[in-house]
């Protein structure tokens, strides 16, 4: 009698590279689009609001906090915090309220709007 061929083994490394996949790369456009001078209205928005307090943050005014994670090539990142997919709508809302995207989070409100968020968010992810 011949066995039915078995499909598990293959099951297991397929969803390995799919979940690889779509665990660790992000669509590139995400910094793309953005206008240089969005990018730049962001950079000056991270000094205003004083990010730099807590995160080391490049081209930064005095962003240069230790006590959140440094920022230095956050385009590059798959998660915000830990938690969230990393993307241009997801940075916004963690920009503007970050406990109510991550109960609990150490990371303060600063006031920030959504159209301020938005420039702050052009300007990290085009950090590479």
């Amino acid at each position: 009698m011949v066995a039915a061929p078995s499909y598990c083994a293959v099951c297991p490394c397929a969803l390995l590279v799919l979940a690889l996949l779509a665990g660790g790369c992000r669509p590139e456009e995400q910094h793309d689009r953005a206008p240089s001078s969005q990018r730049e209205r962001g950079r000056l928005l991270l000094a205003q609001y004083q990010c730099g307090s807590c995160h080391t943050i490049p081209d930064v005014q005095a962003a240069r906090g230790r006590t959140g994670p440094t920022l230095s090539a956050f385009g590059r990142r798959s998660y915000i915090a830990g938690h969230v997919p990393n993307g241009p709508e997801q940075l916004v809302r963690w920009i503007v309220a970050p406990s109510a995207v991550v109960p609990g989070t150490t990371m303060p409100a600063m006031g920030v709007s959504p159209e301020d968020a938005r420039d702050m968010a052009a300007y990290l992810l085009a950090l590479e």
